[in-house]
């Protein structure tokens, strides 16, 4: 339903009838065909208290999207987005990535190869940057061969201090989704 103030009188579609109003355009009163006298300011408070219904998707009302919402999520349908407990980490098609968070925003991808390469070969590095400012997103992807080279990466460098910020590191991906832990309800 539209608000009352953003209706506009001109928006009012006009059926002619036997129930005509003439305007008197200089005093802006208005003359029904029975003799009374409205002024254009009462026409145009009518005209807003009629309800406008629009159809399409996101016009539905709003007590039926809080319905579907709450249907929605409700009960055992949802199960959050939770990572708590522990899944095996999954292989990738070349390797094993690991994500790299909180990484400094002016931080280069040598500085982060350099740091990452004494645990084993470094297959790929992505550094993702914000086009607005060329600045880093504040992750990152490390790719290695081998599962051993990534689970000693992950071992020394999660909580470790990477230009002045406390990084976490972790596996980029798992196999099955991770399960909460149903003691914690």
């Amino acid at each position: 339903m539209a608000d009352a103030d953003s209706l506009n009188i001109d928006d009012v579609e006009y059926v002619s009838g036997e129930d005509d109003v003439d305007v008197d355009v200089d005093g802006g009163q208005v003359e029904e065909s029975s003799g009374e006298s409205k002024t254009y300011a009462a026409r145009a408070d009518a005209a807003r208290s009629l309800k406008v219904v629009k159809k399409g998707r996101g016009h539905a009302e709003e007590e039926e999207r809080d319905a579907e919402t709450t249907e929605r999520y409700a009960g055992d349908k949802f199960t959050g987005t939770s990572t708590i407990g522990s899944a095996e980490p999954a292989k990738s098609i070349e390797g094993w990535i690991i994500i790299v968070c909180n990484v400094h925003e002016e931080a280069q991808e040598e500085d982060l190869h350099d740091r990452f390469a004494d645990f084993g070969e470094i297959r790929n590095l992505q550094l993702p940057l914000e086009r607005r400012t060329g600045f880093v997103k504040g992750y990152a992807l490390v790719e290695y061969r081998n599962k051993k080279e990534a689970e000693n990466a992950i071992e020394d460098m999660n909580g470790k201090t990477f230009m002045g910020q406390k990084i976490v590191v972790d596996w980029a991906f798992h196999s099955r989704p991770l399960r909460r832990n149903k003691a914690r309800r």
